[in-house]
């Protein structure tokens, strides 16, 4: 009986120690397990904030792309306008002032150096295709007319663009002289018109014999010998048109690089120049406007 007790407790102490170790080991895999709970919750934390960041400098990359793209111009802008200072007067020529009463007829210069412009773009492309020589000027139209693409519309435009060029710049004209726009201190602005209607018309009617036909040949013929009949200079003049004493192949390259190359830079040159006054003095108001006098002028002419 007294050695049954202590293996009693022994055996209990055993089961103790056996149930602690199991509590331990419980403990401890309970321990581990939240470890690995709390280690993926900051790796997956990790991650995330990895990808917000990596996306949120994404969308600053953009951002800044965007803003880079839209500044590219201004930089282009300011670069150029450093060199080259032209701020001012293109300063002058957009924020100028206009004066009271304008209308629609100080559009007809604008529209006149618009079919200018015209003229210069489609007389260009004719030139890439027309052949200047007598031999092939009147094939080299046909081609233009019914082989190149858009030929026929480019030709239409040219042909019937220098008869709109020609209405514009009278009309121009003589709104300015009705107006009155011609007088101090803008009689020089005047003559460059003058000189510009003169053009223009010349440029018309050397540009009428590239054709070459029968129309355009003979209608050449009667305009250069009217030059003849002018005093002193006529016969001068004729002949330097024709390049020589009568009409020969000469006379048709004569032509097309007066009206390709010798008028046009004039006229580009002289629009520049009427641009420039017309920037310096400004428009005139219609004459049916007059000036309003401040009244406090108006009672110390009293």
């Amino acid at each position: 009986m007294s050695f049954t007790r202590p293996r009693q407790e022994g055996n209990a102490g055993s089961r103790r120690d056996g149930a602690d170790r199991e509590n331990g080991a419980d403990g401890a895999n309970g321990r581990s397990t939240e470890e690995l709970t709390e280690r993926t919750g900051l790796m997956s934390r990790g991650a995330a904030q990895r990808d917000g960041h990596a996306g949120g400098n994404g969308r600053v990359d953009r951002e800044k792309l965007k803003r880079g793209a839209a500044e590219v111009p201004i930089s282009v802008v300011g670069w150029l306008d450093e060199r080259a200072g032209m701020s001012p007067t293109l300063r002058a020529m957009l924020y100028r002032k206009v004066p009271k009463g304008t209308n629609w007829f100080y559009t007809l210069g604008s529209a006149t150096m618009f079919a200018f412009v015209s003229q210069a773009v489609t007389g260009i492309f004719l030139a890439m295709y027309y052949d200047p020589s007598p031999v092939k000027a009147y094939e080299s139209i046909g081609h233009i007319t019914n082989e190149v693409f858009a030929g026929e519309l480019v030709r239409g435009m040219h042909r019937w663009g220098s008869t709109v060029m020609v209405l514009l710049i009278f009309m121009h004209m003589a709104r300015t002289f009705f107006f009155g726009a011609y007088k101090y201190p803008r009689e020089l602005n005047w003559l460059v018109g003058v000189v510009l209607l003169v053009l223009t018309l010349a440029m018309g009617f050397t540009g009428y014999l590239l054709p070459f036909d029968q129309r355009s040949y003979w209608a050449t013929v009667v305009g250069v010998n009217i030059q003849t009949s002018a005093p002193f200079i006529g016969p001068y003049v004729a002949d330097f048109l024709r390049a020589g004493p009568d009409f020969t192949a000469t006379t048709l390259t004569r032509f097309y690089s007066l009206h390709m190359l010798l008028i046009p830079g004039l006229i580009g040159g002289l629009i520049g120049a009427h641009l420039y006054l017309v920037m310096r003095h400004g428009t005139t108001a219609p004459p049916w406007l007059r000036a309003e006098k401040k009244p406090e002028l108006a009672r110390e002419e009293i």
